[in-house]
């Protein structure tokens, strides 16, 4: 008797659940554009080594062109078109749309997902190959350029956007870091 190949999957997909029917060797990148027609995520390379079809799952990036669907189901998975509050931009899209961090914008939505994760890793005081002290109990390293190169450096830009990317990155991270500092303040002036 053969097995099945295919069944329905469930995937919670920017705060969405999408039922679908998929034959189990779907890659993830492959549902999202061809069966739900999030087409934000861009197929590349379809080796995993492009970064254009980054996508968070579980707020970790993950490249979808090596991730099955069927692996993904119960996950929380988060494309480009759910990353800004409704009309307002993520401060990484605004960064990028205030420095340029894009020429022919194929590879930005990968881009922006992946810089929406390196600033949480970086926040969460995760190293890169680049950092010099990497000791637990080491502080967080600062997010100067070449860590921002380092942490990217699994996203191409076929167009050479890369100093213009970097400089969004450090925006954004600055951004995000200053909104968390003024929340952290405001909570505290509320409890005093």
């Amino acid at each position: 008797m053969a097995l099945s190949t295919a069944g329905a999957i469930t995937l919670n997909i920017n705060g969405e659940k999408h039922t679908l029917p998929v034959d189990h060797r779907t890659t993830l990148l492959d549902a999202l554009r061809e069966r739900l027609g999030l087409t934000g995520t861009k197929k590349g390379c379809d080796q995993g080594q492009c970064g254009a079809c980054t996508v968070l799952i579980d707020g970790r990036r993950a490249v979808s062109c090596l991730q099955l669907a069927v692996a993904a189901e119960g996950r929380e998975i988060t494309t480009i078109e759910g990353v800004a509050d409704g009309e307002r931009l993520h401060p990484v899209q605004q960064a990028f749309l205030d420095l340029d961090g894009y020429q022919c914008g194929y590879c930005t939505p990968g881009q922006i997902c992946s810089a929406i994760a390196v600033i949480e890793e970086h926040a969460a005081g995760w190293p890169s190959a680049v950092t010099a002290d990497v000791r637990p109990e080491a502080e967080a390293p600062p997010l100067t350029a070449d860590e921002i190169r380092e942490r990217m450096s699994g996203n191409l830009c076929r167009c050479g956007a890369y100093v213009a990317i970097v400089q969004a990155v450090a925006r954004a991270a600055a951004d995000t870091e200053r909104a968390v500092g003024a929340g952290r303040a405001a909570g505290a002036e509320e409890a005093a």
